[in-house]
């Protein structure tokens, strides 16, 4: 019944790993470390986890409610994943929220970590995936998000600003080959 399957969670992994970016935050999360001083790395990762899973779960009866299904949902998700994979591999910001004035849960928990592309993302892995592996993919990824905030100022200083820009790069290529994914798994249902 469940059906737990290890390519699923890593395949899950590293999209959610793409679009969360935690690594490509390290910069914003240092500037708002240096803002307001403390970062409250335990409260901001167990919120972040608690919003995406239960996204996961009531996401898609909300888009019910509001008649839009599932289909739709992820060619929309994968038009924001393509954006986000430009923003990353480009350098470039087609959108961004105004800096928040402290690091509570807003920003780091949503919408730094939980953000829409994530929201998105996940619905869009929902239509593909078996839930279990989705939800433990995201446990797997609030886990390395509490890492990394924990050594955020570490991993900036042990990377540099050529290797996080490295990694952004990379991992942008990495979304937006998901995107394409998503988009041509899904765009048929749509016409069904």
């Amino acid at each position: 019944m469940l059906e737990i399957d290890l390519k699923e969670i890593i395949t899950v992994g590293m999209v959610l790993f793409a679009v969360i970016d935690i690594v490509g935050s390290i910069p914003i999360i240092v500037n708002l470390r240096s803002k307001v001083g403390h970062i409250e790395s335990e409260k901001a990762s167990i919120v972040a986890g608690l919003i995406m899973i239960i996204f996961l779960f009531i996401g898609e009866g909300f888009l019910k409610i509001i008649g839009i299904d599932v289909h739709s949902f992820a060619v929309a998700g994968s038009f924001v994943l393509f954006f986000l994979a430009l923003e990353m591999i480009l350098g470039i910001h087609i959108y961004r929220d105004e800096e928040a004035s402290s690091a509570s849960i807003v920003p780091l928990a949503f919408p730094l970590i939980a953000g829409a592309g994530t929201m998105t993302t996940l619905l869009s892995l929902r239509s593909q995936f078996h839930t279990i592996n989705i939800v433990i993919a995201i446990i797997l990824n609030i886990t390395l998000v509490y890492v990394v905030l924990k050594s955020s100022s570490k991993i900036e200083k042990m990377l540099g600003k050529n290797g996080l820009g490295v990694v952004r790069k990379t991992f942008g290529v990495v979304l937006l080959a998901i995107a394409v994914k998503l988009f041509a798994a899904n765009v048929k249902g749509l016409f069904v």
